[in-house]
């Protein structure tokens, strides 16, 4: 890594959490990942979930179908973790290289998350198979009890579920996705388990007032939501700490402005337009840009036991506004779009190239 006043080089990175949806939002969204990311965990809840094999080869396809030929990105596929899913699918599929990971979602969780695990213990046949091939289990690490509250869910999934799972099966290789509270933060750090966890750059920007700032803004509403700005602090130490057990995973989740603006309020947000500027005006602020490319593009790789990447990219300092709309057309002349993160401020660091 080399670091000036003005430039900034680094090992390409990985992200190691992303939704790039289908169809019109997939063709447009997969280029602002491919341009700074070498590979990315792309998630399964799409509407159907991708639970065969079938769906995970037919949706690689659409993926790299649309993603420019200039570039070098590589999707690594998920298979979404039911009820029934059999044992025998994630053998087949991560020995043929089909699947680099589960994906567990508790049951109406999140986006697209109805077909979810309804209990833990329901499946733990299954996690005797993840466990026992090696495969890694990615999970959205929260309860669904309307008894609880949404600010806690996550704790308490720590707690109930989580901490459960890995005193049972101990060699299991487990991801807690998108965490966002002081609770996860020591719990990873304690933890004998072979556990690791991915940090988005909102949850180091935002805590839980952004949503309610001059009314309720859904631009800034994900899940797990924001919390307190105690967690946020929290985050921001643990993710520049230098502790392998933290790496990037942008969770950039695009929903149209339709949905972001309904009666549903869809829960996810768009970072990947800026994502990797955003890490580094975080890192700069807490004094550790020097920790950046351990965190974004070799913790990661570590945890997974895969290669490092060979290329490498560039920013430069230079204020850049962000745009205030993200264009999703559906023809040439008719087009929707999504808000990004940070959409009309400005961030201090500006993506250059990438050398492969």
């Amino acid at each position: 890594m080399q670091i000036s006043q003005e430039k900034i080089s680094l090992r390409q990175p990985d992200d190691w959490h992303l939704h790039l949806r289908d169809g019109g939002v997939l063709k447009a969204v997969v280029a602002p990942t491919a341009r700074v990311f070498r590979r990315a965990v792309v998630m399964p809840n799409l509407q159907p979930p991708i639970t065969s094999l079938q769906d995970v080869v037919d949706y690689r396809k659409r993926i790299e179908s649309v993603i420019p030929k200039e570039l070098a990105f590589t999707p690594l596929m998920t298979l979404y973790l039911t009820d029934n899913l059999s044992p025998e699918i994630l053998k087949e599929g991560y020995s043929e290289g089909i699947i680099f990971a589960v994906k567990l979602y508790p049951a109406n969780s999140t986006t697209n998350s109805a077909s979810g695990v309804s209990d833990l213990e329901n499946i733990y046949s299954t996690f005797e198979t993840i466990e026992e091939i090696g495969l890694p289990l990615l999970i959205h690490g929260e309860v669904t009890d309307p008894d609880v509250d949404v600010f806690d869910r996550e704790a308490v999934f720590i707690d109930r579920h989580l901490d459960p799972l890995l005193q049972r099966f101990p060699n299991i290789r487990v991801v807690l996705e998108h965490i966002t509270t002081d609770n996860a933060v020591q719990y990873v750090q304690s933890s004998n388990s072979k556990l690791g966890a991915t940090i988005t750059p909102h949850h180091l920007h935002i805590n839980r007032n952004a949503m309610f700032l001059n009314g309720f803004r859904s631009d800034f509403y994900c899940l797990p939501v924001v919390k307190r700005e105690h967690h946020r602090i929290s985050l921001r130490r643990a993710a520049t700490s230098g502790q392998p057990c933290f790496f990037l995973g942008t969770d950039s989740a695009p929903h149209l402005r339709g949905f972001k603006e309904s009666a549903c309020g869809c829960a996810g947000i768009f970072n990947a337009l800026n994502a990797i500027e955003s890490y580094a005006q975080v890192f700069e602020e807490e004094g550790a840009l020097d920790r950046l490319e351990a965190f974004s593009s070799e913790f990661g790789p570590a945890f997974y036991g895969v290669p490092f990447n060979k290329g490498t990219i560039s920013m430069v300092r230079s204020s850049q506004t962000v745009p205030e709309k993200f264009n999703v057309y559906k023809t040439e002349n008719e087009f929707e779009y999504v808000v990004p993160f940070h959409a009309g401020e400005q961030l201090n660091w500006c993506f250059e190239s990438t050398s492969y």
